[in-house]
């Protein structure tokens, strides 16, 4: 990670397929697994579970970037924010029609499998519950 000037905070977004960002902004809000925090500059150390949801990058006062990340890790110091995303992608990339369906297609997954295992029914309903939270990002991000 580099390291930002004193009123940033040095912001890297890495996927299992990609670095999606490497910026230095002013706040990064971060969809944690107990609520949703904001870093900023000089931030007390902190590493945190990620539930789906939206990154969002600030510039001052205004979003300048949003990601969708499906859960992973993110790890907050006085240098930086490194978050180490299970899968992410920009939510300009994501429709409406697109995510509702992702989900109607992981329903009538869940719907078609017969006696599924404890780790497959947990595996359904987990892409069901990413998801639901998917089409809540693109249908807020809309309003």
């Amino acid at each position: 990670m580099a390291e930002a000037s004193s009123n940033k905070v040095a912001f890297d977004l890495v996927s299992p397929e990609k670095v999606l960002a490497q910026l230095e902004v002013e706040m990064v809000v971060v969809p944690g697994e107990e609520g949703d925090f904001g870093v900023l500059a000089e931030h007390a150390p902190i590493l945190s579970l990620l539930r789906p949801g939206v990154v969002q990058v600030y510039d001052g006062n205004t979003v300048i970037e949003r990601f969708f990340v499906e859960g992973g890790f993110a790890e907050a110091n006085p240098t930086g924010l490194t978050v180490l995303a299970e899968a992410a992608e920009p939510m300009a990339a994501l429709t409406l029609d697109g995510v509702k369906g992702l989900l109607r297609n992981a329903e009538e997954d869940l719907a078609d499998t017969k006696d599924p295992s404890e780790s497959e029914l947990a595996r359904l309903e987990r892409t069901i519950a990413i998801a639901r939270a998917r089409v809540e990002a693109v249908e807020a991000q809309d309003r």
